[in-house]
């Protein structure tokens, strides 16, 4: 066994076109920030992560693609999330304005609301986000 199986996963988006983008932008080194919902985490009653954890990412088909190692973690405000650590998302986003719009729709979309079982889930400027940080430290 290798010792990435050891690692939990770090899973970018649902399976399908967004994870593969997502995940082809990790491998190329685009993108060095993620952004998660605090309450995904409390949903699913998963601890967050924190600088130094490392995890391995899966693709679409749930194959273990690279091995990421998290440098930072911060929980703020969604407004209060800087140009920064959107640019460094890697998704094309030159904006905040624009990042947001991009992750709203995300997390407004049907399987978002399905995983944290709420069809009326909305986000605003005072949701919690959970901003990381991360370096790829192994592709497989």
């Amino acid at each position: 066994m290798s010792a990435h199986e050891d690692l939990p996963p770090f899973e970018f988006a649902f399976p399908g076109p967004l994870r593969d983008r997502l995940v082809a932008a990790v491998l190329s080194g685009a993108k060095t920030t993620t952004t998660g919902l605090l309450a995904d985490y409390e949903h699913e009653g998963d601890p967050l992560p924190r600088a130094g954890e490392r995890y391995q990412v899966p693709d679409s088909d749930g194959r273990p693609v690279a091995v990421i190692e998290v440098t930072e973690v911060r929980v703020l405000r969604l407004a209060d999330v800087d140009l920064r650590h959107a640019v460094d998302e890697g998704e094309g986003n030159e904006t905040v304005a624009d990042w947001r719009a991009d992750h709203e729709s995300y997390w407004h979309g049907p399987e978002m609301r399905a995983a944290l079982g709420d069809p009326d889930f909305r986000v605003d400027d005072d949701t919690q986000v959970v901003a990381e940080r991360f370096r790829v430290v192994e592709r497989l």
